[in-house]
């Protein structure tokens, strides 16, 4: 009997997970003080969708993501290293708030952790 090992994306609840996790992180970041002024005039409905499927492609799911690289995505937002440690603190607390166990949540922080050269400008 062989048995496989489910990838990140299926651990998080695949497309469907993902999705809810996406909409409960957004909800958390754009009421942090500190961070709602990034968020100013964005089309969030956009922004969900991009990062559902950024993010449904970095934890092994489907390749989705079509949107700009990182770096041309937060060119001029002037992103502190502080405030690219909260988000990722928010995204762990609402991993964690949706019972995703902490081994998983390393795994998750572990894969976007190479994006902060990308994002952090200021």
């Amino acid at each position: 009997m062989t048995t496989t090992i489910p990838s990140l994306y299926e651990v998080l609840g695949a497309e469907g997970g993902i999705r809810g996790a996406v909409d409960d992180f957004y909800e958390r970041v754009v009421a942090d003080p500190m961070l709602a002024g990034y968020f100013t005039g964005v089309d969030m409905k956009t922004l969900r969708s991009h990062q559902t499927d950024m993010l449904i492609t970095a934890t092994g799911g489907p390749s989705r993501y079509t949107g700009r690289d990182m770096a041309t995505a937060h060119l001029g937002l002037h992103i502190t290293g502080d405030a690219f440690d909260r988000v990722v603190g928010h995204l762990g607390a609402t991993l964690q708030a949706g019972g995703v166990d902490e081994e998983t949540i390393g795994s998750v922080v572990a894969a976007l952790a190479p994006l902060r050269s990308s994002i952090v400008t200021a």
